[in-house]
């Protein structure tokens, strides 16, 4: 199949377009996507993959703050709702998507996602994060001890990183 890859902000995408978006990330993982785009802000960043002018591939990227151990907090480039068809999984869709996401964030300072599919990002060069991670509310510190598959992804501007120190993340009405 030949892939065409688009990359909108959320403010470009229209109702039709937002419903493909929603049923494709529903069916790829058999959650209800419905209210995805109300926690979604107007630049939030989608990369589109099309297969004969349907919509078989997603990954939409939103701005959050992380702090690893002893760094100022870092502009990351929080990325959700990864999505193949489930008709087309397994032929590269996914993949093609991430290396374009990868390709478009680099004014960021590290990308970061949530996932329980940790070796398939870790062929494209993500890295799981080993140590401690946490919440942050203002001066608050929220323990997630039981949290599992944060992912990084270093970009040209990502500082010296440790794996192994805490990593907390901004909380905006949820955390990971």
């Amino acid at each position: 199949m030949n892939i065409t890859i688009d990359t909108r902000r959320t403010k470009d995408i229209n109702e039709t377009e937002r419903s493909a978006i929603v049923r494709l990330c529903t069916e790829a993982h058999q959650v209800d996507f419905g209210p995805l785009f109300s926690f979604l802000p107007t630049d939030g960043l989608h990369v589109l993959a099309y297969g004969e002018e349907q919509l078989v591939g997603h990954a939409v990227v939103t701005t959050r703050w992380l702090q690893p151990d002893n760094l100022p907090l870092l502009k990351t480039a929080y990325v959700d709702a990864v999505a193949t068809n489930p008709a087309y999984q397994g032929q590269g869709i996914g993949s093609s998507v991430m290396r374009h996401l990868a390709s478009v964030i680099q004014e960021y300072e590290l990308a970061c996602l949530e996932t329980d599919r940790v070796s398939f990002y870790a062929q494209l060069g993500w890295e799981e994060w080993r140590g401690t991670l946490a919440g942050r509310k203002g001066d608050e510190r929220l323990p997630t001890p039981n949290q599992n598959g944060i992912m990084i992804l270093r970009l040209v501007r990502t500082p010296q990183l440790d794996l192994d120190g805490s990593l907390t993340v901004e909380y905006d009405g949820r955390l990971w």
